[in-house]
């Protein structure tokens, strides 16, 4: 029985009017194993189109093409890469090497998709090219190599997987006479052995030592005749045979498939470079965003704790600005009434209870007040320091001295206290700004100096006392503003003293705040996470500054995120042009990796991973170049500010690389996907 038979074949071609051309019309013939066969015949008479029908190139023609009793017809998209992987190897007139692979890579490839074991591959390779005379090449790339030795190349990779038929389209075309007689001497020497060898030609000597010449003619078989004298080969072997059947299973794993890759890239590495560079731009900003974010919300919350205690609870009365009162009511104290007071240290009572804490039982023994006021509209507060020109300075912030205040917040002296001297001088506490303000040359000759304070409060007459500066405090997120601190008895006291001889009748002054000095900080945390809850109420002064600059920088990150989004989206265009761009670049040698057997997802694995490893390039580049931007950053930040804002997370790094491996992957799935429905004979056409 022959290997290969066609009946009544013929194959037409669409034209763009809408009408066929037949390149081929009622082909009746049979080859066998050991056949050394040529097509001659005129350009455009059909001799490529014959080639591609026989060796599952092109699979759109009516008739039979029968490879070894079964119909090629029947075979599925799967069976047809076997075959070609399997049964045939093509031999081209322009080679058809890839440029980037070695020589012995070249020759691989075949199993590569077949996923051989490495040793095995090389151990095939080499045999075959050390018979082709090609021992001293293996290392080459294919710019390294003469003409003779490329086709000789393309000769050891069609008969890698020992196929049964080699298909060889001008396989001396583009030699010169003496290497055109070796490679005639090597494909007789094939056929003898026992494989069919197909060869389409125009030369007559290739013809003369043929076998068989087929002549075609307008698409029909004019001759065919066989050259006597001809010896034929020996028969394909049972093991043989049996190895090939076994290989059909196995197909291009991802490793293989990330090493191909690899080579490519590696090929056109400025290009990946460059492209890489381009993405680690978005993640670059993004990482840097984040640490920015993380960096100065971390500052501000460390500063805000090294003015509380893990041991108190402030509570204040959130402000509201009141319907009709304008601006007016924001600089209004927000005071307790002893009703308020009694009803929200009930409420956390029942809290503590609910979730139970012990510290219920001590909490109305633990409460200090406090009272603050922001001067403007009716309030103000004010001080003088008498000389000769005496210097008046207004004061942004009034506040008591909060009971958690200690010497290592101190710039200078001591905490005020409820004291007063023989004078009735009382205590007070400065920050910095109003030392520089009065103008002090230090703040150790602040310590002691007597001014006069002035102080309005909503509702009440206006207070002056003598006050002496027992301190100068760092103020934290107040640093630079002009902040006096007091003692909560003595500022109560003297307004006492003040309604008592305005009105005749004392008033007591009501607190702002509530200070609850806990048990644990378990306990704080358990008051604090209820204190969210309520509308009505909330932290320190320290803690809502604190909670406001993490809610502008929140936005602040979210509108970096979004240009970061952006960016990124931009990155995965770029990514997708330049790999579809890729496609179009290595489209013959999609053509050649068809032609041998590559299924359309081994094509789509290869530009996948090639996608993939452009993300992880890019995740790595902009990791690094983060890194040293975020180095620059911190050394221009200490040398201006004093401290530098950015601080890293390892998930930001892991984040920073997944999403970059991400749009990599998703901007490669559509050239993937074009490459890997490419028709192979077009590909193999393409310039």
């Amino acid at each position: 029985m022959s290997v290969l038979t066609l009946k009544n074949v013929f194959k037409d071609y669409k034209l763009e009017n809408k009408s066929k051309f037949t390149a081929l019309q009622d082909i009746n013939v049979s080859f066998d194993k050991g056949e050394l066969v040529s097509i001659i015949g005129e350009s455009g008479s059909g001799k490529s189109t014959l080639m591609n029908l026989i060796g599952g190139l092109d699979s759109d023609y009516t008739g039979l093409i029968e490879i070894d009793g079964k119909d090629l017809k029947s075979f599925s998209s799967k069976d047809l890469d076997d075959y070609r992987k399997k049964k045939i190897g093509f031999v081209f007139q322009s080679f058809n090497l890839i440029p980037h692979l070695s020589v012995i890579d070249n020759v691989t490839i075949a199993l590569t998709l077949s996923n051989e074991k490495e040793s095995v591959k090389v151990a095939k390779a080499t045999k075959i090219l050390e018979r082709l005379g090609l021992q001293e090449h293996l290392k080459k790339k294919p710019s390294q190599l003469s003409g003779g030795q490329k086709q000789r190349v393309a000769i050891a990779r069609a008969l890698i997987n020992n196929p049964d038929i080699i298909l060889a389209d001008e396989p001396t075309g583009a030699l010169d006479s003496a290497t055109t007689l070796q490679i005639l001497e090597i494909l007789k020497e094939i056929a003898d052995e026992g494989k069919l060898v197909i060869m389409v030609t125009h030369s007559e000597k290739v013809a003369s030592i043929s076998s068989r010449i087929v002549e075609i003619s307008d698409g029909k078989i004019a001759s065919d005749q066989k050259q006597k004298g001809y010896k034929k080969g020996k028969k394909f072997s049972e093991e043989e045979q049996k190895e090939n059947i076994e290989k059909k299973e196995k197909h291009l794993s991802w490793l293989s498939a990330f090493k191909l890759s690899l080579h490519s890239m590696w090929a056109s590495k400025t290009k990946n470079f460059l492209m890489a560079f381009g993405v680690s731009i978005s993640l670059i900003a993004m990482i840097t965003m984040l640490a920015f974010g993380s960096g100065l919300t971390g500052y501000i919350n460390s500063l805000a704790q090294s003015y509380s205690n893990p041991y108190v609870v402030t509570i204040s009365k959130r402000t509201q600005i009141e319907e009709g009162g304008g601006m007016s009511s924001f600089f209004t104290p927000n005071q307790f009434t002893d009703e308020e007071i009694t009803s929200v240290l009930g409420d956390v009572n029942n809290h503590l209870q609910s979730n139970d804490n012990d510290f219920r039982a001590e909490l109305d023994q633990n409460v200090d007040y406090g009272f603050s006021i922001m001067t403007g509209f009716s309030q103000s507060a004010q001080v003088t320091l008498d000389g000769e020109e005496p210097i008046t300075q207004d004061i942004f912030y009034l506040y008591t001295t909060p009971p958690y205040y200690d010497e290592n917040q101190m710039l200078a002296g001591t905490i005020p206290t409820s004291n007063v001297d023989e004078n009735n001088v009382g205590e007070v506490m400065f920050s910095d700004a109003i030392i520089k303000a009065l103008g002090f040359e230090s703040r150790e000759d602040a310590i002691d100096s007597v001014v006069t304070l002035k102080v309005s409060i909503s509702g009440m007459p206006e207070i002056t006392r003598q006050v002496k500066i027992t301190g100068i405090v760092d103020v934290s997120v107040f640093e630079n503003m002009l902040v006096m601190y007091v003692d909560f008895d003595y500022l109560a006291n003297i307004v006492a003293e003040e309604t008592l001889e305005e009105n005749g009748q004392a008033t007591t002054l009501m607190p702002t705040s509530l200070y609850i000095t806990t048990d644990s900080e378990d306990t704080t945390n358990l008051i604090n996470s209820y204190l969210q809850t309520r509308d009505d109420l909330t932290g320190s002064v320290e803690d809502q500054l604190a909670n406001m600059f993490s809610q502008m920088m929140s936005t602040f990150s979210i509108a970096l995120a979004v240009i970061a989004g952006i960016s990124l989206l931009v990155s995965l265009i770029m990514i997708l042009v330049v790999m579809y761009m890729s496609v179009s670049e290595r489209t013959k040698e999609i053509g050649v990796l068809k032609s041998i057997g590559a299924r359309g997802k081994d094509i789509k694995k290869i530009f996948t991973a090639e996608s993939i490893f452009i993300g992880l390039l890019s995740g790595i580049c902009g990791i690094i170049l983060s890194l040293v931007f975020g180095g620059i950053l911190a050394i221009i930040f200490t040398s201006t500010i004093g401290f530098a804002p950015i601080s890293y997370e390892w998930y930001y790094f892991i984040g920073a690389l997944v999403i970059s491996v991400l749009i990599s992957t998703l901007a490669g799935l559509y050239p993937a996907s074009k490459a890997a429905k490419l028709d192979p004979v077009e590909s193999l056409r393409h310039e």
